[in-house]
């Protein structure tokens, strides 16, 4: 059994995406401690001005520390719903695919939420549906471990029974693999190609983007384009 394990995102980029899409297994890790200015709760969209941050303003005063993710509260008082769905309308509004799922996100963003990881589910598992990806997914928060680091790693790949474990790149500058291999578990680390694709302005490509700048852009093609297996023309129609 293949397990991948990230945090949770806001609505995510691709390389987020393709490593679920590798795996057979997807742990979320959400009880981990909340790190500012992560792609936990901002992301960015590309804009006529360029690429554009969207952060979810969250409360942490007096918490960092002791705040782990799946505990995290959105800041209400100030209007992010508003300012996310407006730039993602200005911003998309003429992409082909944009109707289509324009009804889910203005639905998303007349709810008022509470908690940072529910928001984050939301948007991720609609981003997966609409991928095409099927990997079943478990919160790390529900499995009441206690590890750290890599042992905390190792510790979630052993609950699942994996072999495999599906690292991050940034995994080659921290993860202990002797452990792993001694508990007969593999160690592969992710090397994604990002795709260039057409985006909407006829500038030059824009990578690392949230995936809904694919999911606007190409439909239905989206998943193929994602995985690699698609080649798009970066010439606009």
């Amino acid at each position: 059994m293949i397990v991948s394990i990230n945090q949770p995102a806001y609505l995510p980029w691709l390389g987020y995406f393709e490593r679920i899409a590798s795996s057979d297994v997807h742990v979320i890790l959400d009880h981990v401690q909340f790190e500012k200015n992560s792609f936990v709760n901002r992301n960015r969209v590309l804009t006529a001005d360029g690429p554009t941050w969207l952060t979810v303003p969250i409360k942490t005063k007096g918490r960092f520390g002791e705040l782990p993710i799946c505990d995290v509260e959105i800041d209400n008082q100030l209007p992010w719903r508003r300012k996310h769905w407006q730039t993602l309308q200005q911003a998309y509004s003429q992409a082909e695919h944009f109707r289509e799922h324009a009804a889910f996100f203005a639905d998303a963003y007349a709810q008022e939420w509470t908690c940072l990881g529910a928001l984050c589910q939301h948007m991720t598992r609609y981003l997966l549906d609409q991928f095409g990806i099927d990997t079943k997914c478990v919160m790390s928060s529900t499995l009441n471990l206690k590890s750290r680091r890599s042992e905390l790693l190792l510790e979630l790949c052993q609950s699942l029974g994996a072999d495999e474990y599906v690292s991050g790149v940034l995994g080659r500058d921290y993860l202990d693999i002797k452990p792993f291999e001694d508990a007969g578990v593999g160690v592969s680390f992710q090397d994604y190609k990002h795709p260039a694709y057409a985006q909407m302005r006829g500038q030059e490509f824009v990578s690392h983007m949230s995936a809904v700048d694919l999911l606007f852009n190409h439909g239905p093609a989206s998943r193929d384009v994602l995985l690699n297996q698609a080649h798009v023309s970066q010439e606009c129609p």
